[in-house]
């Protein structure tokens, strides 16, 4: 007899069909067909363990198991569910009339219970879009699929409960919505939230770097802070997330199924609701930064997992050259394509950069008479912060640090300085006017305007072009950053709430560009 069981894979962030082929006629022996790897291969002797724990017997003839399309690449153990499914509907141990109405993922016990995969959420979505009844995975995966909204979507913890689901009998109580583990987590709020973002109120002093963190946040524009230890530039970096819109429906999708294809989202229920704040060591790999995989197992990075979100580098003259060189492509182009042998998988990566580093090797440059470094290490230091690479940087701060009387006075005063929700409203105000300006653009901020969108819609007067091609001669800037201070001259005034890109805006927004006229970068 010959039955078919949907399962699916992931390519890059878009699931595809899988057809599970079970054949089972006169004979002998157990064959696995497709091209499917080790994991994979494995799952036969988990599959009929699995299924000789729960009473179910192996059919003592020849059974044959494709996985199509059989020139597609098979990984992960998510197979498990639809073969054992297969094998029991083929060998018509249990009537299973519904098997081919939904996708069937999840990795098998060898007692039959069923354990999470990573992916879940693209599974989801692929079965609203073939037209499937829903999609049969396991409880903490359904979880992160339990706001898709399209189709049945059931949460296993055991075979049974599948073949209990597949057999048509009331099986209402196994609907995520239904399990105790999601009104559990919906009345707690467990979402993907940090609870140390710092507010802007509490960081004293540094008002030229808000304000620099404030037209970033409003653009979505890379930043690179500059400044001794102590000086403050982690705590910004991590206020950044507080004042920050709220994603959209489309963007928080697209975060979720990358958290989901990479397994990090069995800690949370529903979509991504926050934008995510990555902070990797500066000694990270450059697959743990980029994403990578031997074969077909490529997993998205650091930079992808930071989609829609703030990719934090500290320490960032002390990365290695090659992983900080590979951030050129993903930042300009809001992607990355990782190549392998067999395999090309394409990951997005729009994400706000932010680096931040010390001034020389022993961080104290600028701070009185305490920096020990000589002129030649100090150049060299910076220098590892590679020109090519702060080109792409559109906004440049210099955090100086505090001293002590300095922060006491400030401290006595009791200054009510503004907090980061009432910056997040004059940046969720400009956000709106870049929304309803690149309406139908397929892009959502001033950062990721295109040359031709920046000529279209950042026309300068006479006056701002002439200011413009001035600062560029003094400052001996390159075409990169000619279009980079436009853009963010753009949004300054729409903080500003300015149609027009005046004069003021251009000089402020060449104003961060002040590494550009280090001897490090000549």
């Amino acid at each position: 007899m010959l039955v078919r069981i949907y399962g699916a894979k992931c390519v890059g962030i878009q699931a595809e069909k899988v057809t599970v082929e079970i054949s089972i006629d006169r004979g002998i022996g157990i064959h696995l067909v497709g091209l499917a790897d080790v994991a994979v291969k494995e799952s036969l002797l988990r599959t009929t363990t699995a299924l000789q724990a729960l009473g179910y017997k192996i059919p003592g003839k020849r059974m044959v198991i494709n996985l199509a399309p059989a020139d597609v690449h098979k990984n992960g153990s998510g197979y498990d569910l639809p073969i054992a499914v297969g094998v029991i509907a083929a060998s018509e141990q249990s009537s299973l009339p519904l098997a081919g109405q939904f996708i069937i993922m999840g990795e098998l016990g060898l007692d039959g219970s069923v354990r999470a995969i990573p992916g879940g959420l693209p599974f989801a979505e692929l079965a609203g879009e073939e037209g499937f009844d829903g999609i049969i995975l396991p409880l903490e995966s359904a979880l992160e699929a339990a706001d898709f909204g399209r189709g049945k979507i059931f949460g296993v913890r055991t075979l049974v409960d599948v073949v209990r689901i597949l057999s048509g009998q009331d099986s209402t109580d196994l609907l995520v919505w239904n399990s105790p583990e999601y009104s559990s987590m919906a009345e707690r709020g467990v979402k993907t939230r940090s609870s140390d973002i710092p507010d802007f109120a509490d960081i004293i002093g540094q008002e030229g770097a808000k304000r620099g963190l404030e037209i970033a946040a409003a653009g979505a524009h890379n930043i690179c802070m500059i400044g001794p230890p102590g000086s403050g530039k982690s705590s910004l970096a991590k206020a950044l997330v507080g004042i920050l819109p709220p994603m959209s429906k489309e963007e928080s999708l697209e975060t979720s199924k990358i958290f989901s294809i990479a397994g990090k989202g069995k800690l949370r229920y529903g979509l991504v609701d926050t934008r995510p704040f990555r902070s990797p060591h500066y000694s990270a790999s450059l697959a743990a930064i980029i994403g990578g995989g031997a074969g077909d197992g490529i997993i998205p990075g650091e930079i992808s997992l930071a989609h829609n979100g703030v990719l934090f580098l500290d320490e960032a003259a002390q990365m290695p050259r090659s992983v900080s060189e590979a951030l050129r492509g993903p930042v300009e182009d809001r992607k990355v394509v990782i190549s392998r042998l067999k395999s090309k998988v394409e990951y997005p990566a729009s994400f706000m950069l932010v680096m931040a580093s010390n001034p020389c090797p022993c961080g104290y440059w600028g701070v009185g008479d305490r920096c020990t470094c000589t002129p030649t290490q100090r150049l060299n230091y910076l220098s590892r912060l590679s020109g090519p690479m702060m080109d792409r940087i559109d906004i440049q701060l210099s955090v100086p640090s505090l001293a002590a009387s300095e922060l006491a006075r400030l401290r006595a005063e009791g200054l009510r300085l503004e907090s980061s929700a009432t910056v997040a409203a004059r940046i969720a105000a400009a956000r709106e006017i870049q929304r309803r300006r690149f309406s139908g653009e397929g892009i959502y901020s001033n950062a990721e305007m295109g040359n031709k969108l920046v000529e279209r819609f950042c026309t300068l007067d006479q006056a701002g072009q002439d200011l413009l091609v001035t600062l560029m001669e003094k400052m001996g800037l390159s075409m990169r950053a000619y279009f980079r201070i436009i853009k963010v001259a753009r949004t300054i005034a729409d903080l500003a709430g300015s149609p027009e890109i005046l004069p003021v805006h251009i000089s402020e927004a060449a104003c961060y560009r002040f590494l550009d006229r280090s001897p490090a970068f000549k």
